[in-house]
């Protein structure tokens, strides 16, 4: 048997500790920060709040220079003797004590503008909580939480499994396969509410559905109209289905009174009964000073963090000391691991506050016109590849920013995906918000006679008449979304 040895080249993106942090510190709002910067603090005695008034800047220069390599393996007298104390403790100028965190360079918002608003259950902390009463190994953990983080605010799963695949393994070094997402998939699909989880609408009803089996022979009738004959369904080909399956008119309207009552968009009604105990704390300010913008970022998000003065005299005793035998340099290894550790979270703590602030200095500059007056329809059309652009930073980086936040402004306080949207254009070839197009439209709605409401065939003549080329299937669209119902639904007599 022939040995042969090639040598391949392959480009991998390994994210470092650091990195993968970051991407979770950036999803976690800022009404609980305290609670996530506490959990570290318990997890890792080497963190603590610093004292008020410290001036001293935040310094990384000796975060640098600290290595994963370093611990990978135990034991070794090498590994002990390689340890510089230098890197962590310099007599006379403390720079342990003084690795901090402070947010001296931005102006921190006066903390009795936090004023709080009330807000839906969060759809996603519904699926999380749920996700946590699983029994999961890490690696399945990982890949349930990345199912779950790319379910839409509908709760479906409209991403391909392919490309979930291909996020855990450049975004988390994770490796998975078609089937095991599947079967993850599978279990997900059994969260409340009823018909999460699913890839489209068809999947979603059934869904739903299969919880009622027990409810008679019209839930089973209705699953077969589903599975067999969605298409005619959606189309109202109610003759055709109900001579394909020999049914009575009895049976045809009991499948259908079955079936209209299922919710297309489990996730968007998440929460409605908990409204009263559940409030936003504004992540970003803006205000209007005389025409210019000015934004801040809650002071909430910029916690006074540092190295433990405990810590760091240990290291300095060690330092100290003239005999070092190997239960001493096993101790202070594990010190500067603990403190690396505080590091990587002060550091990333930092970049927290960069990001955030770079983000929505570059929402409100592209979106100025609307900041400054509120009018919906001065809001451009804008997706995440123009802020990603505008920041540098990764398109999927946005996104948890834009997913997870909210500035509060003086005409309200909004969710930052609030301001993204598609365009439309005019006859004049200007590119326009769709928001601007359901701004209009709902305008229109509201204006009408109630005894004799506008078709979507009249508000599409409408829109058109006003400049804007749109279909009537897109007015209907837009109608759907607004939650505002048909013509006849409307009308008052």
């Amino acid at each position: 048997m022939a040995l042969h040895q090639s040598l391949q080249q392959k480009l991998l993106q390994k994210l470092s500790p650091q990195q993968i942090q970051l991407m979770k510190l950036l999803q976690v709002p800022t009404a609980i920060l305290d609670e996530r910067i506490k959990e570290e603090m318990e997890e890792n005695p080497a963190l603590e709040q610093g004292e008020e008034g410290h001036e001293d800047e935040f310094e990384k220069d000796e975060f640098a220079e600290s290595t994963e390599e370093e611990f990978e393996t135990e034991g070794s007298a090498d590994e002990y003797d390689n340890i510089d104390i230098s890197d962590y403790v310099h007599e006379g100028d403390d720079d342990i004590g003084d690795y901090k965190l402070r947010d001296d360079n931005y102006p921190e918002a006066d903390d009795n503008r936090v004023v709080p608003h009330k807000v839906e259950t969060s759809f996603m902390e519904m699926m999380q909580q749920q996700l946590g009463m699983l029994k999961l190994t890490e690696h399945q953990q990982k890949v349930a939480e990345q199912i779950v983080g790319s379910l839409d605010d509908d709760g479906y799963l409209r991403r391909e499994i392919n490309s979930i695949i291909d996020d855990l393994a450049f975004r988390q070094n994770v490796d998975t396969d078609e089937e095991e997402i599947s079967e993850l998939l599978l279990q997900i699909q059994q969260f409340d509410p009823p018909g999460v989880g699913a890839r489209n609408l068809q999947e979603c009803l059934l869904l739903q559905l299969e919880r009622k089996v027990d409810n008679g022979p019209s839930v089973d009738l209705a699953i077969k109209v589903l599975e067999k004959y969605f298409d005619e369904f959606t189309k109202k080909h109610y003759e055709k289905i109900q001579r394909a399956l020999n049914l009575s008119d009895d049976q045809l309207r009991e499948i259908i009174a079955q079936i209209v009552k299922l919710n297309p968009k489990p996730g968007g009604n998440v929460g409605e009964s908990g409204k009263g105990s559940n409030y936003i704390i504004p992540d970003f300010f803006i205000v209007n000073n005389n025409g210019k913008l000015e934004l801040t970022l809650n002071s909430k998000n910029a916690p006074d963090l540092r190295i433990s003065e405990g810590y760091r005299d240990m290291l300095k005793d060690y330092d100290k000391g003239t005999k070092k035998d190997k239960r001493q340099k096993e101790a202070v290894l594990f010190i500067k691991q603990k403190i690396d550790s505080a590091k990587w979270f002060i550091d990333a703590i930092k970049q927290r506050q960069n990001t955030l602030l770079n983000t929505m200095e570059a929402i409100m500059n592209y979106q100025h016109d609307f900041f400054l007056t509120g009018d919906e329809t001065d809001l451009r059309p804008m997706i995440l590849k123009d802020i990603a652009e505008r920041t540098n930073l990764d398109i999927s980086t946005v996104s948890r920013v834009a997913n997870s936040k909210f500035v509060q402004t003086e005409f309200g306080t909004y969710r930052l995906k609030f301001f993204f949207s598609e365009s439309l254009q005019t006859d004049s070839g200007e590119e326009v918000s769709t928001r601007e197009v359901k701004k209009i439209l709902t305008d229109l709605i509201e204006e009408e006679s109630k005894k004799h409401p506008y078709s979507d065939e009249k508000l599409t003549e409408m829109l058109q008449e006003k400049g804007y080329n749109i279909a009537r299937r897109t007015v209907a669209k837009y109608r759907e979304q607004l939650n505002i119902p048909v013509a006849r639904l409307r009308k008052i007599l």
